[in-house]
């Protein structure tokens, strides 16, 4: 990223701008403990506006939970317009495991639940944007939003505004160097935290985020350029996710009556 200090400075106008055009009052965040959450809860705070930064933990591994607290103490003194408040919601999906019936497919349940999570939280979010009159700010970054679609539909991507959703993950890093975010964050390899466990966003995607992000590129551009044996692995399986969840990136799809039918 050439101009981190611009990028910042138009992210945080056009938050302005947006939250202004909406006639609400300030932003709602959920803190992960990782570097986009991180980002845009500080570009967010940089507004001048009320910020709530929420955690909501569940089974959540014990890093991620520290590294989230961090932030929030560092983020809070820097910023007086931030406020914070944790939501376990442990008791809540244990709850919730225990009604549902057993299924026969334990891989596929194994994965509901972990998306599960994800829409616990996004409907937490929305309980207390709509109590204060706030905008839920979204996490999402370009490769995952628009590439490989790593994220829950209705979960994490149910949100109002995406602030950083142009950006690549190398360029949300490079802004959180710029934002001078912890290091703890900084230096953590990126987990979306679902699962309970240290596994990490390269362990469930395949690839590295350097990687995906030129298979991105690549697929995008098209062509016959000659590729190394990674480099084909690579852009096959980023192919593969981005057709797997494209679903999850285009508007729902609404069944036209033709007028004669009316």
């Amino acid at each position: 990223m050439k101009f981190p200090k611009k990028v910042t400075e138009h992210i945080c106008h056009w938050l302005e701008k947006y939250l202004k055009e909406s006639h609400m009052k300030g932003f709602v965040v959920g803190i992960s403990g990782g570097v986009d959450s991180a980002v845009t809860s500080t570009l967010c705070a940089k507004t001048g506006y009320p910020v709530l930064c929420l955690e909501m933990p569940i089974l959540q591994e014990e890093g991620q939970v520290n590294r989230a607290q961090e932030h929030l103490n560092w983020l809070k003194s820097q910023y007086p317009n931030v406020h914070s408040i944790q939501v376990p919601l442990d008791t809540v999906f244990q709850s919730f495991t225990q009604v549902i019936p057993e299924s026969d497919n334990e891989a596929a349940q194994f994965l509901s639940l972990a998306n599960t999570r994800a829409r616990f939280r996004m409907a937490t979010l929305y309980y207390f944007a709509a109590l204060h009159g706030y905008l839920v700010a979204g996490t999402g970054n370009k490769v995952e939003d628009f590439g490989v679609g790593f994220y829950t539909k209705y979960g994490d991507g149910g949100v109002d505004i995406s602030p950083i959703a142009d950006l690549l993950k190398t360029d949300v890093f490079a802004l959180a160097k710029h934002l001078d975010i912890i290091p703890a964050i900084q230096h953590a390899a990126p987990t979306d935290g679902l699962w309970g466990d240290n596994r990490t966003d390269e362990d469930q995607l395949g690839a590295t985020y350097s990687e995906l992000e030129w298979a991105m590129d690549a697929y995008e551009k098209g062509g016959a350029t000659p590729y190394s044996p990674r480099q084909k692995e690579v852009i096959e399986l980023y192919s593969q996710l981005h057709r797997q969840n494209l679903h999850k990136m285009i508007p729902i799809p609404v069944c036209k009556i033709p007028e004669e039918f009316k």
